[in-house]
């Protein structure tokens, strides 16, 4: 299998389709299920992966559509044209970690998010190749002045430490740059985003992407639109020959 880790938090788990705490049940055809598609589950068992990906993971809260489903299902076809003549197809195994309202200092190292991260995806590791981190984090940073100003440094250390642990310097890092948080420091975490300064490090701007009433979590049509642009970002940056 080809491995995605899924990490981050609200946006990441994903809230398209939740209304009162309830998810309305309706997947979108582009993350529908897929045999080649799998998930690690929170007990590490392997199965077919379908929505909602973080039921599991983010237990505090109700999880709906995120942009894992879409991400893998676009990925796909050009993975399995990457792998041409190998015999078995091609699949796609993906690691949710993503946990709601989570502020940058619980992902760093020692700290039981971070921890937890690094042991599914060394679980993952024994079963195939882990491809890339996909994280969308920071709307929890943006509440903090103090936070905003060491988001920079927090991801850069967060980046480099994964795959100090993984034993993956070059490990493939897709960032996606905020779409909503606090307004008085949104722009300015947005700016730490694009301001990473590490090899292998891409940045998908989810800003514009419509959100729900809550103006913070993202509506599933955008889920379907961002879980596209970070396949497009994979497929462009990271694999060859792409598709």
């Amino acid at each position: 299998m080809r491995i995605f880790v899924l990490s981050g938090q609200s946006n990441m788990a994903g809230r398209g389709g939740v209304h009162h705490r309830r998810w309305d049940g309706v997947v979108p055809p582009e993350a529908a299920p897929d045999p080649s598609i799998q998930r690690l589950s929170a007990a590490l068992d392997w199965e077919e992966a379908r929505e909602p990906l973080h039921a599991d993971i983010d237990t505090a809260k109700t999880c709906g559509v995120g942009p894992g489903m879409v991400f893998a299902r676009t990925v796909l076809p050009c993975l399995q044209e990457d792998n041409p003549g190998k015999g078995a197809r091609t699949g796609i195994g993906l690691v949710p970690c993503a946990v709601g309202g989570t502020a940058i200092r619980e992902w760093a190292r020692g700290e039981f998010l971070y921890e937890q991260m690094v042991c599914r995806a060394r679980v993952a590791a024994g079963y195939g190749e882990i491809e890339a981190v996909l994280w969308y984090q920071g709307e929890s940073d943006a509440e903090s002045d103090a936070a905003t100003a060491a988001y920079n440094g927090n991801i850069e250390r967060l980046i480099t430490n994964v795959r100090a642990d993984l034993e993956m310097p070059q490990l493939p890092f897709i960032q996606v740059a905020l779409a909503s948080g606090d307004k008085r420091n949104i722009d300015k975490v947005r700016s730490a985003q694009f301001s990473v300064n590490l090899p292998n490090v891409v940045t998908v701007d989810a800003m514009g992407l419509a959100l729900k009433e809550d103006n913070m979590h993202l509506t599933t049509e955008s889920q379907v639109k961002l879980g596209k642009m970070l396949a497009e970002a994979y497929i462009e940056n990271f694999l060859t020959p792409t598709c």
